[in-house]
């Protein structure tokens, strides 16, 4: 066998072993939870029909996503939530979207003299997901919206 036909088979092999390797690198890398998307929006009550504000997120692992814990709090108050206090916040409802994707969306309603006793002004929503593997996720700052009395 020629010198030159054994070296380009090597180099061959190589680049193969190489591309393959690299394959199997990115199929076995564990995707990060994640929380995109985040939007909140205040809607006051109006002509007898009730106020709302809604949070809408997607929450995505590799292991799927088990659910999405919500705090809207008045960024006057001055709280500074922490990932262990929104273990016991109220939950979003989750939607798979995909085998890693779900959208959360959560929503509390209120009346016109409930909407009047909320601190006016920027709202900030924290957020805590959780993965079907377990994993969480705490973004402390999520979103924000405007609450206008």
């Amino acid at each position: 066998m020629s010198k030159r036909i054994v070296v380009s088979s090597v180099v061959a092999v190589a680049a193969v072993g190489a591309i393959t390797a690299g394959g199997l690198a990115i199929a076995s890398a564990a995707t990060e939870l994640t929380v995109a998307k985040s939007s909140a929006r205040y809607t006051a009550p109006s002509g007898g029909f009730e106020g709302s504000v809604t949070l809408t997120a997607d929450v995505s692992d590799d292991s799927g996503a088990r659910g999405l814990k919500v705090l809207a709090w008045p960024v006057s108050s001055k709280l500074d939530p922490t990932e262990a206090e929104l273990r016991s916040a109220e939950s979003a409802t989750c939607e798979s979207v995909s085998d890693e994707t779900a959208r959360c969306t959560y929503t509390v309603k209120f009346s016109k003299e409930e909407a009047a006793e909320l601190a006016g002004g920027t709202w900030q929503v924290s957020v805590l997901a959780t993965a079907e593997d377990g994993d969480t996720k705490f973004l402390p700052d999520a979103t924000t919206f405007e609450v206008r009395n």
